[in-house]
C-alpha cells in the first residue's frame, strides 16, 4: 500500500494558546491524559476546546498491545489524591461531560477498579449533574472488580473491543474478544440504568464483513453507542503497520449501517477515537433519559 498519509488525514494546527493552559494545568495537577500518552492525533482540537480525557492510575501499562503507543513496564504506586485533582481540574476546566480511562494495572488485586470508584466519587462531589464515563481494561472480567465501577455508578461504561475477531489476538494479545462482549453484557446486567459504548479501529486488515459482524456482536451485548476510527501507526518499529486508511464514505456507510442496527449513538470517521467530541453523545444520553421517564 502506499505509506503516504492521503488528504483526508491531515489537520490544521489549532491555537496554541488554549492548548497551553490545558498543559500547563495538567502538569501543575500531576495529571496523565490519553490524549498525550496515547499520541491521539486529536489533542490540538480537543485542547484548544479545554477538553481533555483524563488518564488515571499512571502513564505506565501491563499490557503491550500492538496498536498502543502508551509504555509498558513496571507500574508505580497509585496516588489516593489522584481522584481529588482529577475531580478539581476538570471543574476548573468547566467540563460537564467528563472521560476518565486508565492503563491497565493487572499487578494490582482489583486492577485499578476501586481508584475509578474513588474518581467517580469525587468527580460527583465536586461537579453536581455532570456525566461521568468511564473506559476501563477489562479486569481480566473479573466479577467483583466490574461491580465496583458499576457501583460508583458512571453514566457509560466504555471498554473499547477494538478490532475484529479474527484480528484480536495479534492486535491485543493480552485481552480477548469474547471477554471484552461479557465484560459489556455483564455491566448491563448488572445495571441497566448504565449505558454501555465500545470502540473499533479500522485499516488493520479486516474486512467489510468483519467489521458488520463486530458491529452485530456489540449489539447483541446490548452496547448503546459505538466509535469507529482510522487505526494510525505510532511508531514505525514497535507497532503494527496500516493495511489500509480507510475513505471517509466507508466510514460514512458504517455510521449508518450503525444507525440502523439500533446503536443510541454511532460516530465514525478517521479521526473518531473512544473519547473524541465524548460530549455529543450527552445530548443523546439526556434524550433517552427523558423518553424512558415518559414511558414509566
Amino acid at each position: 500500500m502506499n505509506s503516504r498519509l492521503p488528504e483526508w488525514l491531515k489537520k490544521r494546527v489549532p491555537n496554541p494558546i488554549t492548548i497551553g493552559l490545558v498543559n500547563d494545568m495538567m502538569r501543575e495537577s500531576k495529571l496523565n491524559t490519553v490524549c498525550e500518552s496515547a499520541r491521539c492525533p486529536n489533542i490540538g482540537e480537543c485542547w484548544s476546546k479545554k477538553t481533555a480525557t483524563f488518564m488515571i492510575l499512571g502513564d505506565i501499562c501491563t499490557r503491550s498491545c500492538g496498536f498502543c503507543a502508551i509504555k509498558v513496564g513496571r507500574p508505580l504506586e497509585i496516588d489516593g489524591d489522584e481522584p481529588r485533582r482529577v475531580a478539581n481540574a476538570a471543574k476548573e476546566m468547566g467540563l460537564r461531560h467528563v472521560v476518565v480511562t486508565s492503563v491497565a494495572r493487572d499487578e494490582l488485586p482489583d486492577e485499578g477498579a476501586g481508584h475509578f470508584a474513588d474518581t467517580i466519587h469525587a468527580l460527583r462531589e465536586a461537579i453536581p449533574g455532570v456525566i461521568v464515563e468511564v473506559l476501563t481494561p477489562d479486569f481480566k472480567g473479573k466479577r467483583w472488580c466490574i461491580r465496583r465501577v458499576v457501583d460508583a455508578h458512571p453514566d457509560i461504561y466504555n471498554h473499547n473491543i477494538e478490532t475484529v475477531a479474527r484480528l484480536s489476538p495479534v492486535v491485543r494479545p493480552q485481552a480477548k474478544y469474547e471477554r471484552t462482549l461479557d465484560l459489556l453484557r455483564t455491566v448491563t446486567n448488572m445495571d441497566p440504568t448504565i449505558y454501555t459504548k465500545s470502540g473499533i479501529m479500522l485499516g488493520l486488515g479486516e474486512t467489510h464483513e468483519e467489521v458488520l459482524e463486530t458491529l452485530r456482536d456489540l449489539r447483541d451485548a446490548g452496547v448503546s453507542a459505538v466509535t469507529i476510527g482510522q487505526y494510525l501507526r505510532p511508531t514505525i518499529d514497535k507497532h503494527l503497520p496500516v493495511i489500509e486508511y480507510v475513505h471517509p464514505d466507508r466510514f460514512a456507510e458504517y455510521e449508518r449501517i450503525g444507525d440502523e442496527m439500533g446503536f443510541l449513538f454511532v460516530a465514525s470517521g478517521p479521526f473518531v477515537r473512544s473519547s473524541y467530541n465524548a460530549q455529543d453523545f450527552s445530548e443523546k444520553l439526556l434524550s433517552d433519559r427523558l423518553a424512558r421517564v415518559g414511558m414509566a
